[in-house]
């Protein structure tokens, strides 16, 4: 006789069945698990046979069992796999009853005295439970509130396999967990931080607002202390609120990597990710033996701030050039490739020069802080829309006691800039902004006028920028004609769109 019990496992921010079979015969003792499992899965033998042994339950020691994970051609990992061999083992030597096994998904880690353990993924887990139509699905507490996020999955937690024996024998008849996706959702959807916690520095406010409105990656330049970490941590703050959709896809790649914070069913507020410039390439975009996720992926729906980007390695910028275009991510190992979303803005910050204050920057030459600004590639600086000088607040401005304008009103004038260009793109297929329009859709999104055109061709002759620059003018000057409300692209917006492409000039001292 074979029993079958299901579970499942995470394969990049998505989950499959698995299904556990289990085989008793006589023999030499034996405990064997085949299908290509993890050093964790395998270890899996050691905890459930003292699980079994010390809540007082059967285990064939005098037998050779063998557990069949399948489909038997993809790797098995982590430590979830514990609960559902456990089950199987017990169904096997009859003390259980099997009727309802096949109705659930199990997961979990068991301690050696048979407690049920935490483990990463379940929410991707519950989404393909959900899919695969099954009734519910078993786990341990610590993971109800994450499962229980999906509507339509009956999620039922315990804290022992006695428990769950308890639930199968019908002996203990619990009721599924419930909670409140929206409430939840509306209730943390929050931050601690404010734009009218700065100062000043209304044009670098002015810039990131157009950046917000429209995806645009943006780049601030200025002096230590001129306030540009502070902004950037603030530019989750004026974007349009997470969808429950955009949730649940950001919280399913912190769920597989297990960093959702304890007792938190739901990321609901933008994530902002700031990785030390030391960080490696696998750190920033992902990988490693077991292609798991990075930075750029936990940014995913939010900002990926890089501060002092040009003290970064070159190789670290250079491998987020495709993710940048393509908004997702492909690892591929020898064993196994994988796609991550990566759908963020990019916010960068650097120094101008190694000055520390406006008397040292007098120091050094043009040659110095080009030099300075060669330390970025120009394909990375292609993929920035907006480049804006961070000056040092004025001391009026610092002991000013007029209160400055709240993230919640520059949200409003985002949403707003946002719902346009949703609708002007609903039949592009892969547009949800201005940053994403290519050559083709801003030649048909973004005409401009004589006047226009006289603007532009003086900003690219007396100006100096470079060719880059033209494209992306337009598209910065589409979202401020958005924020405007305006149809057209006028030339107030285009004149304020070539003040946002400072680095593009010969001098930008």
């Amino acid at each position: 006789m074979i029993t079958e019990v299901f579970t499942a496992t995470t394969f990049g921010v998505d989950a499959y069945i698995v299904r556990v079979e289990t085989h008793i015969e006589n023999g030499l003792h034996n405990f064997s698990v085949v299908g290509l499992p993890d050093n964790a899965v395998k270890e899996s033998r050691d905890r459930v046979m003292a699980a079994i042994k010390n809540t007082g339950l059967f285990f064939p020691f005098v037998k050779r069992v063998t557990i069949n994970l399948s489909p038997a051609d993809i790797k098995k990992e982590g430590s979830g796999f514990d609960l559902p061999i456990a089950i199987g083992l017990i169904c096997e030597t009859n003390q259980v009853k099997p009727d309802k096994v096949k109705d659930y998904v199990f997961v979990g880690e068991l301690s050696l005295d048979g407690r049920l353990r935490k483990i990463p993924g379940v929410l991707p887990i519950a989404l393909e439970a959900k899919r695969k139509e099954y009734k519910g699905i078993i786990l341990p507490v610590e993971n109800a509130k994450e499962a229980a996020i999906v509507e339509g999955l009956d999620v039922f937690p315990f804290e022992t396999v006695q428990e769950v024996l308890g639930f199968l024998n019908d002996e203990i008849i619990p009721e599924p967990f419930r909670i409140n996706s929206n409430e939840i959702f509306e209730q943390h959807n929050f931050y601690p931080v404010d734009f009218s916690d700065v100062k000043g520095q209304a044009e670098v406010k002015r810039g990131l607002e157009v950046a917000a409105a429209g995806g645009h990656n943006i780049i601030m330049i200025g002096l230590p202390g001129s306030g540009k970490s502070m902004l950037a941590k603030r530019l989750p703050t004026i974007l349009p609120p997470l969808s429950l959709e955009e949730a649940l896809e950001t919280t399913k790649i912190h769920s597989i990597a297990g960093l959702l914070p304890p007792d938190t069913s739901l990321i609901s507020t933008r994530p902002f990710r700031s990785p030390h410039h030391t960080a490696s390439d696998v750190s920033i975009v992902g990988g490693g033996s077991n292609a798991k996720p990075g930075e750029i992926s936990f940014a995913h729906n939010g900002v990926l701030f890089l501060d002092e980007l040009t003290e970064f390695k070159k190789n670290v910028l250079e491998v987020m050039r495709q993710p940048l275009e393509d908004r997702v991510v492909t690892i591929s190992r020898s064993k196994i490739t994988v796609q991550y979303p990566c759908n963020f803005m990019l916010v960068a910050a650097m120094n101008p020069s190694p000055a520390g204050n406006l008397k040292e920057q007098e120091m050094y030459s043009e040659n110095v802080l080009q030099k300075n600004l060669l330390k970025i590639s120009g394909p990375i600086l292609d993929r920035i829309d907006i480049h804006i000088h961070v000056n040092p607040v004025k001391y009026h401005e610092l002991s000013s006691k007029a209160d400055a304008e709240k993230s919640e009103r520059v949200r409003e004038r985002v949403i707003g800039a946002r719902e346009i260009q949703i609708r002007r793109f609903k039949s592009k297929k892969g547009i949800y902004s201005n940053s994403n329009l290519t050559s083709k859709e801003i030649k048909e999104f973004c005409a401009i006028g004589a006047d226009s055109e006289n603007l532009m061709k003086m900003a690219i002759t007396k100006l100096g920028l470079s060719a880059r620059a033209y494209d992306r003018i337009l598209k910065v000057s589409r979202t401020i004609a958005d924020l405007a409300g305006e149809e057209n692209i006028r030339p107030a917006h285009i004149s304020e769109a070539i003040q946002y492409r400072s680095l593009d000039r010969q001098s930008w001292i």
